[in-house]
């Protein structure tokens, strides 16, 4: 496999809501739910240190808006990462400002809540990303996203990069979000997700497309995994970032869409 996608999950007993899907040369070879998020990183890490030339994406925010870096003291994302191994799930259970979400936690004023690449795809690409800072309510991605922080220093420990943090060049991990591959589809819908891949991989093995088309994480899973691989050649040369970048990170995104309606960096910062 050159190419795979984690779909992820912050739910305190994640077993079979995380799915891993793997693809090479335009097909889907693996989809299988994992028990645990430890497991899936193994996963991760096992195929990215056995074939160089490999990617994997993972569905959370690998970082934060930086004015969090100045508020907290912090110099770069690995002081993030280890702030979030340590206090993470303090943040999760006392859900203070500028965390938000749980019963009579409403959303506070805030610097920002919002990524430059989180805006980004919100103007270029009519996607509406959540705030990392949201860890309740529907669609949050907050708490996967501090639970999952952590285990980008351990994916860094092997020697593997995180973009757009590390020396760019394979093995490589990168930040996805799985309604950029997808589009418009109605994913909660079987009978959408069927269409959909009906429509765009007719020649997936029925099996594999079987777990795509009855579990939404194994769609946004599988069609990741598809679309990575399909644009494979762009992760050798990925584009170089300024600073912001450096400190809250960059969702990937394929470069047909990132050059659809290109927004200043200047309207942005």
């Amino acid at each position: 496999m050159r190419a795979v996608a984690v779909d992820w999950s912050g739910a305190k007993n994640p077993a079979n809501k995380i799915w891993l899907a793997g693809a090479d040369q335009g097909s889907l070879i693996r989809l299988e739910p994992m028990r645990s998020r430890d497991e899936a990183i193994d996963e991760v890490i096992g195929h990215l240190c056995s074939r160089k030339k490999a990617v994997a994406g993972l569905d959370f925010g690998f970082s934060l808006p930086a004015w969090f870096f100045r508020h907290n003291a912090l110099f770069n994302v690995s002081e993030l990462w280890a702030l979030a191994e340590r206090d993470g799930e303090k943040w999760l259970s006392q859900c203070c400002r500028p965390f938000w979400g749980r019963p009579g936690k409403t959303k506070p004023d805030l610097e920002a809540h919002f990524r430059r690449t989180e805006e980004q795809c919100r103007r270029t690409l009519g996607v509406r990303p959540k705030s990392v800072f949201q860890i309740g309510g529907a669609g949050a991605v907050g708490t996967g996203s501090i639970r999952g922080m952590p285990f980008l220093r351990r994916i860094q420990n092997q020697g593997v990069g995180v973009w757009p943090f590390d020396t760019y060049g394979l093995p490589l991990v990168v930040e996805i979000y799985p309604r950029v591959m997808t589009g418009r589809v109605v994913k909660r819908s079987e009978q959408s997700r069927a269409a959909y891949l009906a429509a765009h991989w007719p020649d997936l093995s029925p099996k594999l497309a079987s777990y795509a088309i009855h579990s939404e994480d194994a769609f946004d899973a599988a069609v990741s995994a598809l679309i990575m691989d399909a644009h494979f050649p762009e992760f050798e040369s990925l584009p170089r970032v300024d600073d912001i970048a450096r400190l809250e990170g960059e969702i990937w995104v394929p470069d047909p869409l990132r050059r659809l309606n290109p927004v200043k960096i200047q309207d942005l910062a």
